[in-house]
């Protein structure tokens, strides 16, 4: 013959099973709400207030990468924005300034022709690689007559010949 298990406590064996306790009556100044047993009604003077969103904080290590970031955009855009007055933007009859005395890198930028640095116009621009000073000098030949001087440029994707004279004021 097999005996029942005991009720409540599975775990007290041996022990005489504990008769049900009645529910507890509602204590303190709070009458009960149905489905709500134990909790003070929401609203009162002393209402529970609800926990604030933690907002996430930036680290110094965060705030660091970004300002990175953001100088090197800053110079990203200040060189595209330098380089638009390079040699590679003239065309024919803009005028021309010599940013240096070097031969191997003149640093030829757009100018106005009003503008006091004009030095040279140009009087040809001509797509292409010309890798000698001759064969440089023979196209501006046949395009400006009046040429003095030769600029070639390559490497940039765009290859180019530009061909100047002295600008007289």
């Amino acid at each position: 013959m097999t005996t029942p298990p005991p009720q409540g406590n599975p775990f007290a064996q041996g022990q005489p099973a504990a008769a049900p306790q009645a529910p507890f009556p509602p204590q303190g100044g709070y009458p009960q709400q149905p489905g709500q047993p134990g909790f003070p009604p929401q609203g009162g003077p002393y209402a529970p207030v609800p926990p604030q969103p933690s907002g996430r904080k930036l680290s110094f290590k965060t705030i660091k990468n970004i300002v990175i970031v953001i100088a090197v955009a800053g110079v990203a855009i200040g060189g595209y924005l330098a380089s638009r007055d390079d040699a590679n933007t003239a065309a024919v009859g803009d005028c021309m300034h010599r940013g240096s005395t070097s031969d191997n890198n003149p640093d030829l930028e757009v100018v106005k022709c009003d503008d006091a640095k004009a030095q040279f116009k140009v009087l040809a621009k001509i797509e292409g690689s010309y890798l000698t000073q001759t064969l440089a000098s023979s196209k501006c030949e046949a395009e400006a007559k009046d040429f003095q001087y030769t600029y070639t440029e390559s490497g940039d994707g765009k290859d180019f010949l530009l061909c100047l004279k002295d600008y007289k004021k």
